[in-house]
C-alpha cells in the first residue's frame, strides 16, 4: 500500500453528531457552532479574540487590509517576510498594496532575526513570521525586534495548531495570529481558519468585513424566540469570508483530539530522527529550538539530491512533498531573486516526509529503509 504524505484522520462519529445537531436545528451557516468553536479556541490558546473564517488565506488578507486602514499605512510601505512559505502568505501583502521585503531564514526554516533587522527602514511597518512546520524558530527574538522598532507582528500560524513555546501557546505578543484548519492540517476540516487580533476593536472590524461589511450578522439578528431583526447598516466594502457551522462542527470535534494527535506526530518525528541520525553527513535535520514543543505538522530533512530521492521513493510507492518553493522564484516576487541564499538552498534540497495519524511504526521504518538505500548508493 502506498505511503502518502498527508492523510487526515477524523473522529467520524463525533463529527457526524455535531453536524447532525446543525441539521436538526436548521442552522448550518455562520453562528451557532462557529461561535461555540471561537470560544473553545480562545480557551485553548489563551488568545483574547478569535473569529472563524472560511480559510486561513482570507484571514491574512483581512489582517493586512485592516491594519493598513486603521494604522494609516501607505501603498508600498514595507512588510518584512520570509520567502520560504506557501504563496498565500506573501500574496496577502501584495493584495493590500504593500511591499514584501524578503529576509533570509536560519536552520529552523523560520526568519533569521539578524537578516530581518538589517532590512528595517523608515518604511517598514510589520514583520510577517511563519512558524514553518509548527516550529517556533527564533520567535522571541523577532518579538523583541518588533518592540525595539515599533513594528507590528503578524504570526502566520497555519502550521502551529497546538504548538507551544515554554509551555504556552505563542501569539499573545503579536498584533494578529492566523490559523489554518485546512483539509490536511493538524486540526483538519474541509477548509477553514481563525483570525485572532490582539485588539478588540480590530476583531469587531474583522467580523463586519468578513460578512460583506454588514454591521450585524444574521445569527446576531435572530432573537432567541425566533423573530428576525432585518435592519442593518453596511459599514465597509467587505467580502464573504466567514466560516459556517458545518465546518465548525468538525473543528469542535477535532479540537478535542488535537494534543493527542500532535503527540503521535512527535513520536513519528522521533522515529525518523532515530532511524536517520547515523547518516548525519548526508542528511540534515531541521533545528527545533529549546522550549519549542512543535505541532510537528511537517517533518523535513535536507539532502543533496532531493529530486533524485523523491523519484526513488515514488518508485517504491512513497510520496513525500516539498514545503516550499522559495517565493522569489515566482514572477511577482522575482525582484528579490538571489537575495536569500539560505532559503534558496533549502528550497532546492528540502524534503517533507510522510507524517499523519494513519502511519504505523512499520511504515516509518520502510520510509527510512528506502532513504538509506538511496543515500548509501
Amino acid at each position: 500500500m502506498a505511503i502518502q504524505l498527508f492523510v487526515p484522520t477524523f473522529d467520524v462519529e463525533g463529527c457526524l453528531n455535531e453536524i447532525r445537531e446543525c441539521l436538526e436545528k436548521g442552522w448550518t451557516g455562520m453562528g451557532f457552532k462557529t461561535i461555540e468553536f471561537e470560544e473553545m479556541w480562545k480557551d485553548y490558546t489563551g488568545l483574547r479574540n478569535a473569529h472563524y473564517l472560511n480559510s486561513a488565506t482570507v484571514g491574512l488578507n483581512l489582517a493586512f487590509e485592516i491594519m493598513k486602514e486603521e494604522y494609516e499605512w501607505f501603498d508600498d510601505d514595507e512588510v518584512i517576510t520570509t520567502p520560504l512559505t506557501f504563496v498565500s502568505t506573501n500574496h496577502a501583502i501584495l493584495l493590500a498594496k504593500l511591499n514584501p521585503v524578503f529576509a533570509d531564514i536560519d536552520d529552523t526554516l523560520c526568519l533569521d532575526p539578524e537578516s530581518v533587522e538589517k532590512l528595517i527602514t523608515s518604511k517598514t511597518r510589520a514583520i510577517l513570521y511563519v512558524g514553518m512546520g509548527g516550529n517556533t524558530g527564533e520567535y522571541i527574538k523577532i518579538v523583541k525586534i518588533c518592540e525595539k522598532y515599533g513594528l507590528k507582528l503578524v504570526l502566520d500560524a497555519a502550521h502551529m495548531a497546538g504548538t507551544r513555546l515554554n509551555g504556552e501557546i505563542p501569539g499573545k505578543e503579536a498584533e494578529v495570529v492566523n490559523y489554518s484548519f485546512q483539509a490536511v492540517k493538524n486540526l483538519p476540516t474541509a477548509d477553514s481558519g481563525m483570525i485572532c487580533f490582539k485588539r478588540n476593536d480590530f476583531d469587531i472590524i474583522a467580523r463586519k468585513k468578513a460578512w460583506l461589511g454588514i454591521s450585524k450578522d444574521t445569527y446576531a439578528r435572530t432573537e432567541p424566540v425566533g423573530s428576525y431583526k432585518w435592519k442593518y447598516d453596511v459599514e465597509y466594502v467587505g467580502n464573504k469570508y466567514h466560516g459556517n457551522s458545518i465546518m465548525a462542527a468538525i473543528a469542535l470535534t477535532q479540537l478535542k483530539r488535537l494534543d493527542y494527535d500532535n503527540a503521535y506526530r512527535k513520536q513519528i518525528s522521533q522515529w525518523y530522527r532515530d532511524g536517520l541520525k547515523a547518516y548525519g553527513d548526508k542528511i540534515k535535520f531541521i533545528r527545533i529550538p529549546y522550549g519549542c514543543e512543535s505541532s510537528c505538522h511537517l517533518f523535513q530533512i535536507m539532502v543533496e539530491d532531493r529530486d533524485g530521492l523523491m523519484e526513488y521513493l515514488n518508485k517504491h510507492d512513497i510520496f513525500p512533498g516539498v514545503h516550499y518553493v522559495e517565493n522569489t522564484q515566482y514572477k511577482m516576487y522575482s525582484y528579490a531573486e538571489g537575495t536569500c541564499p539560505k532559503a534558496s538552498y533549502a528550497s532546492d534540497h528540502i524534503l517533507t516526509l510522510p507524517i499523519h495519524m494513519r502511519l504505523k511504526y512499520e511504515d516509518i521504518q520502510m520510509v527510512i529503509k528506502r532513504i538509506v538505500e538511496f543515500i548509501s548508493n
